[in-house]
């Protein structure tokens, strides 16, 4: 069943689906560009390791209050002579909270015969645009690709967040309203961007992808990737659209919401 909306599904979004959603993105993202790259490039699929220190206030089912056993000290004899209740600590509950390890997919077109990496594309992921390791780690990257030689596709399909692709803020207050946003620098043009603006009503684009010169561009179609996606996730499975999306909207997008659904009722969960 493909999803009630022309674009992007908001309801994707809740954290415990989006790591499903973004892995499934990342696959299709190749297989729809391997053939049409084939022969002379290649569309693989990369990853991204990166480690982070997590402190989480931890509030256990079942408090363990007592004391050690241990033998009565002078001073505590001394006291319990004189009739002086002393007061000893708690045993405590002792937790070790290793580092979280988190893994990030990404595309990569490689030139067959040596091995260059040519365009790389990038869907973003909550960490990405969150602060902490995650935003500095992949920012880092960012810079770094926007330093090479290759060109760099953004895919941000998260309407929360930092802003994280590598435009300004004042370059993205000059587009019209939007939610998502997909963004392309083309090299050599390394302050130059082709970006796909899109508003919770719209279809994802057609992106224009890359490649070296004088070889044409490819065109990835997200929508039909992000169908793909919706439909081998059975997500119409167990999403529940009676209930609010887990973003917030606009009175306008909340209105437009809520007629589309009227129009384009979901099966029941």
């Amino acid at each position: 069943m493909p999803s009630p909306f022309p674009g992007i599904d908001p309801y994707l979004e809740a954290p415990s689906l989006w790591p499903d959603v973004h892995q499934r993105l990342i696959t299709y993202i190749a297989d729809v560009l391997q053939p049409a790259v084939r022969p002379r490039y290649h569309a693989r699929i990369g990853e991204r390791l990166y480690v982070v220190e997590t402190y989480h206030t931890l509030y256990p089912d079942v408090v363990l209050v007592g004391r050690s056993v241990r033998e009565p000290s002078p001073l505590s004899m001394a006291a319990t002579r004189t009739k002086t209740t002393v007061v000893e600590a708690d045993t405590p509950v002792r937790v070790a909270i290793p580092p979280t390890e988190y893994r990030e997919p990404f595309v990569e077109i490689v030139h067959t015969a040596g091995g260059e990496v040519v365009t790389v594309i990038e869907v973003l992921s909550p960490a990405n645009k969150s602060p902490g390791e995650g935003h500095r780690l992949y920012r880092r990257k960012q810079q770094e690709m926007l330093d090479s030689p290759a060109h760099l596709i953004e895919i941000d399909l998260l309407s929360e967040g930092l802003l994280t692709v590598a435009i300004t803020e004042e370059a993205r207050a000059g587009l019209e309203a939007h939610r998502y946003l997909v963004c392309v620098n083309r090299k050599p043009e390394r302050y130059q961007f082709e970006l796909y603006p899109l508003p919770l009503q719209r279809r994802l684009p057609r992106v224009s992808v890359p490649l070296r010169e004088p070889d044409p561009d490819v065109v990835l179609d997200l929508q039909a990737v992000f169908a793909r996606c919706y439909d081998n996730g059975g997500y119409a499975d167990f999403i529940d659209y009676h209930r609010p999306p887990p973003v917030s909207l606009s009175d306008e997008e909340s209105a437009w919401m809520e007629d589309r659904l009227k129009e384009k009722p979901p099966r029941q969960a």
